[in-house]
């Protein structure tokens, strides 16, 4: 995946306007996913405030790095051998990105445009494809 310029800036508006309220921001991320999950809520056993600044910097990083995602990689296959520990499966990460989307366009509103939307969806799906593709490939060859 290479995103555009004018995608990974749409990334980067929209990223700054929620990350000027990351609290409320993460609320709403976790709100949206148990909402359409609601069995999800079991897999976090830490303090949810926690949960959700340990969210948003992780967010803050990938945004950061949006258009040179290989050098995000040690982390991003990191996070995802401890999402497979914590009970994660590949299916929970579509509903991740739905609840991420989601809580863009609750908390920006009408300025996020559909372009942004895609651009997310876009980052967000390749993202999603390396951590599974990471994590589960790894958990296959060392039961083997």
């Amino acid at each position: 995946m290479a995103l555009t310029n004018e995608e990974a800036e749409l990334i980067r508006d929209s990223f700054r306007v929620v990350s000027q309220i990351k609290r409320q921001a993460a609320n709403r991320f976790y709100q949206n996913l148990f909402e359409a999950e609601p069995g999800l809520r079991n897999l976090f056993i830490n303090d949810m405030d926690q949960q959700g600044a340990l969210l948003m910097s992780k967010l803050g990083l990938v945004v950061a790095e949006i258009q040179n995602l290989d050098a995000l990689v040690p982390m991003l296959e990191d996070l995802a051998l401890r999402h497979v520990a914590y009970g994660v499966k590949p299916e929970d990460y579509d509903l991740v990105g739905e609840a991420l989307v989601q809580m863009l366009s609750d908390l920006i509103g009408d300025d996020f445009s559909q372009e942004a939307r895609d651009a997310w969806a876009k980052a967000y799906d390749e993202l999603a494809t390396r951590m599974i593709s990471s994590a589960y490939s790894h958990r296959k060859a060392s039961t083997n």
